[in-house]
């Protein structure tokens, strides 16, 4: 058994203590993913990969039923609170409040031509499908939320599923070609 296996049991079984031990474990794993999901956000992100990290340790941490079964059940959670922020963040950016419809340009950005990453109608949008793609299969849903949202490689998805990476590139061409068509 892993520590973080050990610490995810004591954490499920009541040790508040255990709590402060799991973060060390995964603290640079989950920054590493952070960064590479906020890596191909629009330029202008205001959220960094160290708010993610802690906001979604918080989120898991916090949450009353906590029934990690495994390290690889850990991060599908994780992978999960990652992609509930930024959908709130693009949620709150698209509100009149903060701008609603109108698109923030940073100069340097606007004069190299540098503009790519989603927008927050785009990632909405994709969230939307996802939810439907969840109710048709689960499986490749989870693939998207650790490929795109956690922005784990074709091999850790696999680790983390328990399914072959032949079977993890299969869904992830589906679901993606069936998002394409859904959102599209």
């Amino acid at each position: 058994m892993s520590d973080v296996t050990r610490i995810l049991t004591a954490i499920e079984g009541g040790d508040a203590r255990a709590a402060e031990d799991l973060l060390p474990l995964v603290y640079e794993e989950l920054r590493l993913l952070a960064a590479q999901k906020l890596s191909r956000e629009t330029p202008g992100q205001t959220l960094q990969a160290t708010a993610l990290v802690h906001e979604a340790y918080i989120r898991l941490v916090a949450e009353e039923a906590q029934n990690w079964k495994s390290r690889s059940h850990f991060f599908r959670a994780a992978a999960e609170a990652m992609r509930r922020i930024l959908i709130d963040n693009a949620r709150r950016k698209r509100r009149v409040k903060h701008g609603g419809e109108r698109q923030k340009i940073d100069l340097n950005d606007a004069a190299l031509g540098n503009g790519c990453g989603p927008s927050a109608d785009d990632l909405l949008a994709l969230d939307e499908a996802l939810m439907k793609l969840r109710d048709e299969n689960e499986t490749q849903a989870e693939v998207v939320k650790l490929r795109y949202f956690a922005g784990l490689s074709v091999e850790q998805t696999a680790e983390v599923l328990g399914i072959s990476e032949r079977t993890v590139k299969r869904h992830w061409a589906y679901a993606r070609a069936w998002l394409l068509c859904e959102i599209g």
